[in-house]
């Protein structure tokens, strides 16, 4: 594939993630925080937030599966989940936390391990999303081009 044409098909995809409810402005504003001198910005943190949602997700599974669940534990962990993925614009894992918390709160367990099922699948959707990205950017970068930035008109 042309460069061009890979820079369009990237711009495509990045769309449809925003219009599809996978991303939210939020992660076009930690886009901005790129440049020339960390150009791994957006890769790095979300890395991180890989890395934290997987240890965070194996937490909640082992405290969910206790005879006596610990709810306090569970809320702390999906708050956790909840601020990392708003802070990277994962929106639909985000709203999936908003609503795990409510069965927290309510100390519903078999509710907290349907949420729990419905965040990994979320979190499964946007880590492949995500990574296909990564992908077609550093195609585009290995190529000899530049990564285009969207306009958010949409």
């Amino acid at each position: 594939m042309e460069l061009g044409q890979m820079q369009r098909t990237m711009v495509d995809y990045k769309k449809s993630l925003f219009m599809e409810g996978f991303l939210d402005d939020q992660f076009s504003q930690l886009q901005q925080l790129q440049d020339e001198i960390n150009p791994d910005f957006v890769f790095e943190v979300v890395s991180l937030f890989f890395e934290d949602s997987e240890r965070l997700l194996n937490d909640l599974s082992i405290t969910l599966e206790q005879p006596s669940v610990d709810f306090k534990k569970v809320d702390a962990n999906v708050h956790q989940l909840k601020g990392s993925s708003s802070s990277i614009g994962a929106q639909r894992v985000k709203n999936a936390c908003i609503i795990f918390r409510n069965f927290c709160e309510g100390q519903n367990t078999d509710g907290c391990l349907n949420c729990l099922q419905q965040v990994k699948q979320e979190y499964s959707l946007v880590k492949n999303k995500l990574e296909t990205l990564f992908r077609l950017e550093q195609q585009i970068v290995a190529a000899g081009g530049a990564i285009p930035m969207m306009e958010m008109s949409y």
